[in-house]
């Protein structure tokens, strides 16, 4: 194939499906995902994960640390650092409730995939080493969804440290999907005194790579990759460190990308906006279960 991008073998079907009035929609799930950074003397490196190729899902494809919002997240009230509620209701495009939800998914999923976690036990601190048996203890029960992230904070006294996140981009999977997620990607730097590891079941293998050499790498068809990372790697590559994505992020545009599918002749265009390296041209009379590389 010419580049790395995953492409699932039924979009061509329920493109048409979609196209000809017989496929609804499914609802969209919220969700979040962080791109973790450490600077080196090479610049900065960002933290990606690989998703074993047994999953339903984009098997064997590179990704960040994410996943679903935990809608207990909404209601608990916990203790806060950084910008209010408000700020990121306004940011991420939803409301004050939903906005603590968003927050909390981008903390817990970095801390549940590779046991890093934004928060200390106070507005200004930052925990340090978190791979002691009681904190993998913790963390396993918040994997398991024994008890929300909200109320691990309370358990452990912390306060989450909203102000070491950057909301960078917004992405939607397509209306053709039957898997779909609505999911606001963050930066965030690796604290000092915390050390990533492999936590997911989701994942055999992780790296540190530079954005730069993650896109060469997907470009020559080596790393397999969704549009959204692919995408945000580009984004990623000019800045010279980690402190410099931060203070990016919050003049980034978050207007969703939704990719978009019409009938044109004897094809199906598929693009996403903004993002014209991703059009593909499908013909309707590609067999069911097939799909171009």
């Amino acid at each position: 194939m010419a580049n790395g991008q995953w492409f699932p073998q039924d979009w061509p079907e329920r493109i048409r499906a979609l196209a000809e009035g017989t496929l609804t929609p499914v609802v969209p799930k919220r969700a979040a995902t962080v791109m973790l950074l450490k600077d080196t003397d090479g610049g900065p490196f960002v933290h990606m994960l690989r998703r074993r190729a047994s999953m339903a899902f984009a098997g064997g494809a590179y990704a960040y640390p994410g996943g679903g919002v935990d809608p207990r997240d909404d209601e608990h009230h916990i203790r806060w650092s950084g910008p209010t509620r408000a700020w990121w209701a306004k940011r991420l495009g939803v409301d004050e409730r939903a906005a603590q939800a968003i927050v909390c998914a981008a903390v817990r999923e970095t801390y549940e995939e590779a046991g890093v976690l934004l928060a200390g036990e106070s507005a200004d601190s930052v925990v340090g080493d978190t791979t002691g048996e009681d904190w993998e203890a913790d963390r396993a029960a918040v994997a398991a969804r024994e008890f929300s992230f909200a109320e691990f904070l309370d358990r452990r006294g912390l306060v989450l440290r909203s102000d070491l996140l950057g909301a960078w981009t917004r992405w939607i999977t397509p209306e053709f999907e039957a898997r779909r997620y609505d999911t606001w990607f963050f930066v965030a730097a690796l604290p000092h005194g915390q050390r990533t590891r492999n936590a997911s079941t989701e994942a055999d293998r992780t790296v540190w790579i530079r954005p730069q050499e993650a896109a060469e790498s997907y470009d020559k068809g080596e790393l397999m990759m969704m549009p959204p990372t692919i995408a945000t790697l580009r984004q990623l590559a000019p800045c010279a460190t980690a402190d410099e994505a931060l203070a990016a992020a919050p003049g980034r545009d978050m207007t969703a990308v939704l990719a978009q599918a019409r009938l044109e002749g004897d094809q199906i265009v598929l693009t996403w906006p903004g993002h014209d390296e991703f059009t593909k041209r499908i013909p309707t009379d590609l067999p069911t279960g097939g799909a171009p590389a």
